[in-house]
């Protein structure tokens, strides 16, 4: 019951985390794989098109939790991220349970807007059933496409789907809407869209 406890304090955005000493170890090797990628910042392969916006990283006591880098299509306005598709990746620097990334990803997307409580099970289940559980270094890539919802990839390969247009909206309004519980990680990801955004 701690570790739940503790578990649900230490996720924000999306993303509910723990940690130990030992794996902090491996946050050193994750943080020079990511920077050595960070240097060729293009588009994902499964998001051709899209320009990079800016990248941050979300700590929590001192502690980092995850790496994350925002591509956006030209013509990319923050006032209205949901209208156009975006790639985010997040490279996670903890271990995390999909069913505890899911849980904490409803409670953050409750900031960005509001949905039923049949809307936030159902959401709960596809996501849980969609997202992997995921280790220190593991890259997951998120892909939002208005009107249709939202991929999710690991390894070059799509890992799961949740087809709901309000459901991608919302969760990726987790880190780009006003409401994010994250400001500070939002503005790095909006460095520059405008630049971003045009070709």
């Amino acid at each position: 019951m701690k570790n739940i406890a503790i578990s649900a304090l230490l996720v924000s955005a999306g993303a509910c985390f723990y940690s130990n000493f030992a794996a902090a170890q491996a946050v050193g090797a994750a943080q020079a794989t990511a920077q050595a990628a960070d240097a060729g910042a293009g588009a994902p392969a499964a998001s051709p098109g899209l320009r990079m916006s800016g990248q941050g990283v979300l700590r929590f006591l001192g502690l980092e939790v995850y790496r994350a880098r925002l591509w956006v299509s030209p013509g990319f306005d923050p006032a209205d991220y949901g209208a156009l598709p975006l790639a985010l990746e997040l490279t996670y620097q903890r271990d995390f349970s999909a069913q505890a990334i899911a849980k904490r990803s409803l409670e953050e997307m409750r900031r960005v807007g509001r949905f039923t409580p049949e809307q936030a099970a159902r959401w709960q289940q596809a996501l849980q059933a969609a997202l992997p559980d995921v280790s220190s270094g593991d890259r997951l890539l998120g892909i939002h496409q208005p009107g249709v919802g939202a991929t999710f990839r690991m390894g070059g390969r799509v890992v799961g789907e949740v087809a709901d247009a309000e459901f991608s909206r919302l969760f990726f309004g987790i880190w780009l809407s006003p409401q994010t519980s994250e400001p500070t990680l939002r503005q790095q990801l909006l460095a520059a869209p405008r630049t971003a955004g045009t070709p």
